[in-house]
């Protein structure tokens, strides 16, 4: 299900939303398509985690010795 609903965005924020998707575009697309960017990319790092920690702690290792 769907409901349209409304934001209140700065002038700035509109203006570079304008710029990405050009005359005519969707914001509303780039906005949804960045929110599905992010998820994918939480997804990858929870998925990752373990491998991603064992890496910093080896690079902290070298700070502390």
């Amino acid at each position: 299900m769907k409901i349209k609903t409304s934001i209140t965005l700065s002038a700035e924020i509109v203006y570079r939303l304008d710029r990405l998707v050009g005359p005519g575009g969707n914001r509303s697309a780039v906005l949804h398509e960045r929110h599905r960017r992010d998820a994918r990319d939480l997804e990858i790092l929870n998925r990752e985690s373990k491998k991603l920690n064992r890496e910093a702690q080896d690079v902290l290792g070298y700070q502390d010795g």
